[in-house]
């Protein structure tokens, strides 16, 4: 990577500082909910004159000056509904993250230099979603904003270092998936990714990298992988990482992902339009990248094996064709139908590569298909699962974190879209239910293991509050953080 590619993770808190050390502070922000408003109102209104006591009973506004300086107010709520079970709204974290990754914009426009962040909250995750959204927000792709120094204050307890770090690997995991989606494709091919991502992990206790080059695939008969990025000078890898704590359990899960770093459409040429943003389909392997970069230290007491599946679809007189027959890692023939549909090729056989060790539970993440975006937009993943259970458990832990997935349906009769007269299947479906369809094909490739499968867009446009670098979202990364906790 180039010198202009670097990216200092952690934008504004010192790894090496205790939470008191953080500094002290001329800015004050106060957060607190409906339980403790009537405390930080008493509180504040001590520094107030008296118009500014009066707007702060009678009207909704946040920023104060004060005798010692800016006074921000933010009262945090998590919004409950009776609708979809209340797994669509704002949990206490996410409330906490947007809120002040919001307010840290204005900090920085303010240039501000010496903020103290008081908590009048007894909810853990208000604090640590707080930390977050100062994290998030401050990522910028050519280097983090700066803020001025912090210190964090509580009512009831010191916010300790452990509390701060814990945010702070959020944070990390997040802001590491949405870097990697930002890199330019001549800077990110799937050889020099694969060894971006050893490179990641070169002196972790707990992670090893494993890197598949193309002799390594073909003599593993992974051929799927293999036809979508023979086109390119950039020969496809598989990036195999395997976290081993000490005192895990014999039970594993594997995770997959999708990492086509530049998706030309191959012959099928996708339009000048839809080829712009098409960097981000490596979107689902920036995820568990930005996952394990939080995995390695978190103490998850579970064997963990994350397969990056890496190609570049690209156009050349080597390229796959419409009609043509691939044979599969697990001995299914698949028909080309559409080389735009090449993520799922690429997500297949790393798929069947990843059952040899017989996990648990297996979870692929994708940008895999725009019907997915279509149905739900680019904040919400679609969710599709054949066990209940985890779905369950991927919805619940996909709320807490607000990073949200919605359940789709894997409905078996449209299978029959994807019927070949020469093969056992096609990879591509015509018609509607595009996202379902490409879900039921990789359904074919897990067994019996309990799977989930989510298709994520991976992109934002800056129109979150903690999300005001456009590119990249880290979409999925707190999902599986919860779902890990």
């Amino acid at each position: 990577m180039g010198e202009n590619m670097q990216f200092k993770v952690s934008s504004s808190l010192s790894k090496k500082s205790s939470a008191k050390e953080l500094n002290t502070a001329k800015s004050n922000i106060y957060i607190y909910n409906s339980k403790t408003q009537k405390d930080v109102h008493s509180i504040v209104s001590k520094e107030f004159s008296t118009w500014q006591k009066s707007a702060l009973k009678n009207s909704n506004e946040t920023t104060y000056t004060g005798k010692n300086g800016p006074i921000y107010l933010c009262k945090l709520e998590a919004k409950s509904s009776d609708s979809h079970s209340g797994l669509l709204e704002r949990s206490l974290y996410a409330s906490a993250r947007e809120q002040i990754g919001r307010l840290t914009n204005s900090l920085v426009a303010d240039k501000s230099k010496e903020i103290t962040f008081n908590f009048y909250t007894e909810s853990e995750e208000e604090i640590i979603g707080s930390i977050v959204g100062i994290e998030l927000a401050l990522y910028r792709f050519n280097g983090s904003e700066n803020i001025g120094t912090l210190k964090f204050n509580s009512f009831n307890k010191k916010v300790s270092t452990s509390l701060v770090n814990k945010a702070k690997a959020i944070a990390l995991g997040v802001n590491q998936a949405r870097h990697l989606v930002n890199l330019p494709p001549n800077d990110l091919n799937p050889v020099s990714y694969a060894n971006e991502v050893k490179d990641l992990f070169k002196t972790s206790k707990t992670m090893k990298v494993t890197i598949l080059d193309e002799k390594k695939l073909q003599k593993e008969n992974c051929n799927l992988l293999l036809s979508v990025g023979m086109s390119s000078n950039n020969k496809p890898r598989i990036v195999h990482l395997k976290y081993r704590p000490k005192g895990a359990s014999k039970k594993s899960v594997a995770l997959i992902g999708k990492g086509i770093t530049f998706d030309s459409g191959g012959l099928d040429m996708k339009p000048a339009a839809g080829m712009r943003y098409m960097k981000k389909d490596m979107g689902g392997s920036a995820c568990l990248v930005g996952f394990s970069r939080w995995l390695e230290s978190s103490g998850v007491r579970k064997n963990v094996d994350i397969y990056l599946a890496l190609a570049e679809n690209a156009v050349s007189e080597n390229a796959s064709r419409p009609s043509d027959i691939y044979k599969a890692r697990n001995g299914l023939t698949v028909e080309i139908h559409n080389t735009d549909a090449e993520g799922r090729l690429a997500l297949a056989d790393a798929m069947d590569l990843a059952l040899e060790l017989k996990p648990e539970v297996m979870i692929d993440v994708a940008t895999l298909t725009g019907a997915g975006k279509v149905a739900l937009g680019q904040d919400i993943a679609s969710l599709f699962s054949n066990n209940d259970a985890l779905a369950d458990e991927l919805l619940s832990s996909s709320h807490k974190m607000g990073d949200l997935v919605w359940r789709m349906p894997l409905y078996n009769p449209y299978f029959s879209g994807l019927k070949s007269d020469f093969a056992d299947m096609v990879n591509s479906a015509s018609g509607h239910g595009g996202a379902i369809t490409a879900a039921l094909f990789l359904q074919k490739f897990v067994g019996k293991t309990k799977w989930a499968h989510l298709d994520i867009f991976a992109w934002t446009n800056g129109s979150k509050p903690s999300l005001v670098q456009k590119g990249g979202s880290g979409q999925g990364v707190e999902t599986l953080i919860g779902y890990f906790s």
